[in-house]
């Protein structure tokens, strides 16, 4: 039998080093977050863990704890049965739950009795989130970032995609987040994330960097809709490398318009979505904006909201925050095509 518990703090610099990382929460609770490549075999199921819960604040603990103990072995051996026959003996699997106590604690006791060698996380998930939150102050400080500056539909987000194609190191927050990061940012029928499992996937992308390479980051404000940067990285882009992109008028509004073409697919949504500038930019503007929109007219709506507010917005955001926009290198591709990104990505890893 080998059962062994590591602090969470050096866990999560040994993930690598195990074969299978178990989450033994309920459903519900993985979802919110969980550790990077967890697989979840719940001890007690989102039902059972409510009705465990409840008899141990209404009847008794003890009452609780034989019924739970009697739920867990059934769930356990049912894991084992799906997942665990066919596993060689140096197997070596991770076990955690909440506070690393008695859910995932049975669980690790009888594959270790079986003879697997098995970790439990001490202080579970709460433990490793705290380690999380230090380790991204750590990683923001010791990378070295390039952010790709550039007004709303410049390109940013396919620039970052064509260096990732190249093997560039790149963090796409945007894309971690769920969301275009602006007023009109929300993809219909994709939520964004908690912010804990925000943060898991930041710290996830930054922990697997080569310090001795730049990454590449997008010029992201401290909010990607309604998730909020780790404090630490937001300080740390501020005082990095800022390149600045640019793309003529023209080609950022037809850029725009297939980025956002479920904008152009769904009317209503779109000119729901535009109300919500009505307090910045006033009742007549907004009502003009969406009757364009509903007569298809979609291009001459983009370049307005460009040239008269995410641009002026931008450009007083960038000068504030970003301590080296004023002296950033200019990129421009040839066009907004990936192909030209591709261009553009090659160029600028080529030195």
């Amino acid at each position: 039998m080998s059962l062994q518990t590591l602090a969470a703090t050096s866990v999560i610099g040994r993930l690598n080093e195990f074969d299978t990382l178990i989450d033994a929460r309920s459903e519900d609770e993985y979802a919110l977050d969980h550790l990077p490549d967890a697989v979840n075999w719940p001890t007690l199921n989102n039902a059972e863990r409510i009705q465990i819960g409840t008899l141990y604040k209404q009847v008794n603990p003890f009452e609780a704890r034989k019924r739970g103990a009697a739920v867990a072995a059934r769930n356990i051996a049912a894991h084992i049965e799906r997942a665990v026959i066919d596993k060689p003996n140096d197997w070596k699997p991770l076990c955690y739950c909440w506070r690393g106590g008695q859910r995932s604690g049975a669980l690790a006791l009888i594959l270790s009795q079986i003879g697997f060698r098995v970790t439990l996380v001490e202080g579970g998930y709460k433990a490793f989130r705290a380690a999380v939150v230090q380790e991204l102050a750590r990683l923001s400080v010791s990378l070295t970032f390039k952010v790709v500056c550039g007004p709303t539909g410049s390109g940013k987000t396919r620039l970052l995609q064509a260096l990732a194609a190249q093997g560039a190191q790149v963090l796409d927050l945007e894309a971690l987040a769920n969301h275009r990061s602006s007023v009109l940012g929300a993809i219909p029928g994709l939520e964004q994330p908690c912010q804990k499992r925000f943060d898991t996937l930041i710290w996830d992308g930054l922990r697997r960097m080569d310090p001795g390479q730049p990454v590449f980051i997008e010029s992201e404000s401290k909010k990607v809709g309604d998730l909020a940067l780790p404090t630490a990285l937001v300080e740390a882009m501020h005082a990095s490398c800022c390149l600045k992109l640019t793309l003529p008028d023209d080609e950022r509004v037809a850029l725009l318009l297939e980025d956002y073409d479920y904008l152009v697919r769904n009317v209503d949504y779109f000119c729901d979505r535009l109300s919500v500038l009505t307090a910045l930019k006033g009742k007549a503007v907004v009502q003009r904006w969406q009757e364009l929109a509903r007569a298809g007219l979609f291009a001459p709506v983009v370049k307005d909201l460009l040239v008269n507010h995410y641009d002026p917005a931008y450009l007083t955001s960038m000068e504030r925050n970003f301590l080296h926009f004023a002296t950033a290198k200019s990129i421009a591709p040839d066009g907004r095509s990936i192909s030209a990104m591709t261009d553009l990505s090659q160029s600028l890893l080529a030195g």
